[in-house]
């Protein structure tokens, strides 16, 4: 572990700002969200200079390095992951990236910094550092902080934390949760899911430790996803297509895989990349071109790629020529 955080350390200094980095992991099988995320934050004017990617695999290092992020890639502990993108929620290939997720934010936080984790299937609206960073806020005394998954199973209970979007304040509290996290890693095997064995550790944390959490309310404004996207009554995205939402994020989770993931934020009026970039290898993406983030200039729309997949899935124009995608929905406009 030595060698690796040598490696990693100056990578962390070069994009943390007021000692906070932005984790992401990612495999090729999920480039294409990464590079959406890139994209949708260049057309939007979003400074993401603090991003470090964790990639998992030469191909993601090669791409995220061509659209201009700073990325590490440590074969030996990565180097057995898969590559390609998980067929559903909970298979092997999934439980692989569920894995790396506990790895990078238990390396970057024994490197001291604040992380503010998020999972590629994340697009900004505005930067949301500031809400976890104001000195402030009433909220600024928490140790770390998570979007509500919405869901409210036994399973999770009793915080529902969403382990794709938090922000976790570095101090001895902090530090001694993701250590033991990681000794316990094998809860995530056990129980198919990063996010219940995160719960798990941060309920006895919370309760033994003293460990200060706090989940921003599933029925705010601030941190919406897939519970918002999915609601029966469309009532909360319907309002957020009227302008009457002002979200720091989106987080496309409650997807039962990558492809859909593509196509609700497309219908959404959310997908920045081009088609021909899908799929490719920054080699075949860049070919004989030359010059930095040459992938960026090369993948990245200015203006969203809009298009209708699914009459009952919320859309940012009517959709109501297109399939149902559940059984006996409605449409959505």
């Amino acid at each position: 572990i030595d060698s690796v955080l040598k490696e990693l350390r100056p990578l962390v200094e070069k994009v943390a700002v007021d000692n906070a980095v932005i984790v992401m992991v990612c495999n090729h099988g999920q480039s294409e969200l990464l590079m959406n995320f890139v994209c949708n934050s260049r057309a939007k004017g979003l400074d993401i200079s603090q991003v470090l990617v964790f990639a998992t695999d030469i191909e993601t290092k090669e791409l995220a390095d061509g659209l201009g992020l700073t990325t590490f890639y440590d074969e030996q502990n990565f180097g057995s992951i898969p590559s390609e993108a998980a067929k559903r929620y909970g298979d092997q290939k999934f439980m692989g990236m569920m894995l790396a997720k506990l790895y990078c934010v238990q390396m970057v936080s024994m490197l001291k910094y604040d992380v503010l984790f998020q999972d590629v299937d994340v697009i900004w609206f505005k930067n949301p550092l500031p809400l976890f960073q104001n000195t402030s806020s009433p909220l600024y005394d928490f140790d770390i902080y998570f979007q509500d998954d919405g869901a409210r199973s036994p399973r999770y209970a009793p915080f529902s934390p969403n382990s794709g979007f938090y922000y976790v304040r570095h101090n001895i509290r902090t530090e001694y949760f993701f250590s033991v996290f990681l000794r316990m890693g094998d809860m995530i095997i056990a129980s198919g899911s990063h996010q219940s064995a995160m719960n798990q550790v941060l309920s006895e944390h919370v309760s033994w430790r003293g460990l200060r959490a706090k989940v921003f309310q599933r029925d705010g404004d601030e941190l919406p996803g897939g519970y918002h996207f999915n609601m029966r009554s469309g009532k909360w995205m319907k309002d957020y297509f009227a302008g009457k939402k002002n979200p720091y994020i989106f987080h496309m989770s409650w997807t039962a895989n990558k492809d859909n993931k593509l196509l609700y934020y497309k219908q959404m009026g959310e997908w920045y990349t081009e088609e021909t970039c899908i799929g490719s290898t920054a080699k075949e993406i860049v070919k004989n071109s030359v010059g930095n983030q040459i992938i960026a200039t090369k993948c990245c729309l200015a203006d969203p790629k809009i298009t209708c997949h699914y009459r009952d899935k919320p859309s940012k124009q009517p959709c109501r020529q297109s399939p149902n995608i559940d059984k006996g929905r409605p449409s959505f406009w």
